[in-house]
């Protein structure tokens, strides 16, 4: 099981190097040493021991934030949107470990954020499509779960910027599940190939077509998408998610500097 190493193992080791530091700091003002005597790198380092162990706690156990690089979930996320990551939703993941302490699990339509399979020191952001056990179906990228009836409607009320060209906007309900999701205009969901469902998956897999595939999501792991079904590299590419690689959910769009109107907005 891999172990990635991210800004959170970094700021782990920061804590554990200025935390020597500091007790150094402190034993030598207990032998009765002069503190102007010190090292420079051990004053600093005592000194920023404090700010990092509560920057590090805040991380671990409350919640996390990233940028996202990328336009895979538009439009419910844009490129450069700074994401609030709810740690408690699913329980704090220790860094250095894919041991999580259990707060809560995943559920259908959660965007979440995770370890990428092929890489685990970057994060990435997709949405949940499939728990364990699901059978979810893919019909010109629209997704139905467990047999329930495709339910999409062409959807006019979201703002089209340049980078949606040649594109539409569609309102896709799975159950309670309701999102508003991206797909080419001229041949919706055949843009993406599942190269995963053909090679590593081809016993839980049936595909007809690009445009047309059917997957039962095997136990511990989870199916995931991004909401620009035509431009997403996630699980038809690279596979299921392993349950142990999940960081945390997004709830709220924190900021993006190039677009004011996106500061807070819940997902």
């Amino acid at each position: 099981m891999e172990i990635g190493i991210s800004l959170l193992e970094y700021m782990s080791i920061a804590a554990a190097v200025t935390g020597v530091l500091w007790i150094a700091a402190r034993l030598r003002r207990r032998a009765g040493g002069p503190v102007r005597d010190n090292p420079i790198w051990v004053t600093w380092g005592a000194e920023f021991f404090g700010v990092i162990a509560l920057l590090l706690v805040c991380r671990v156990a409350l919640a996390d934030w990233v940028q996202v690089p990328t336009g895979s979930m538009e439009p419910t996320l844009r490129v450069g949107d700074r994401v609030l990551i709810n740690k408690l939703a699913y329980g704090p993941r220790l860094p250095f470990t894919n041991t999580a302490l259990p707060l809560g699990t995943p559920e259908r339509g959660d965007v979440v954020v995770f370890r990428f399979p092929q890489d685990v020191s970057i994060l990435y952001v997709k949405r949940l499509i499939g728990l364990p056990g699901d059978v979810v179906s893919y019909q010109n990228g629209a997704v139905s779960v467990n047999g329930a009836a495709i339910d999409i409607a062409r959807d006019d009320t979201t703002e089209s910027r340049k980078e949606d060209s040649g594109q539409v906007f569609v309102r896709e309900a799975v159950g309670t599940d309701k999102r508003v999701v991206k797909l080419d205009a001229v041949r919706p969901g055949a843009r993406i190939l599942p190269v995963a469902w053909l090679t590593e998956y081809q016993d839980d897999c049936i595909v007809t077509s690009v445009q047309q595939w059917q997957c039962q999501v095997p136990q511990g792991k989870y199916l995931m998408m991004g909401d620009n079904r035509d431009d997403s590299v996630d699980s038809r590419v690279w596979g299921f998610l392993d349950a142990s690689q999940v960081y945390g959910k997004a709830v709220k769009v924190i900021a993006n500097f190039s677009d004011r109107g996106r500061f807070w907005t819940p997902l």
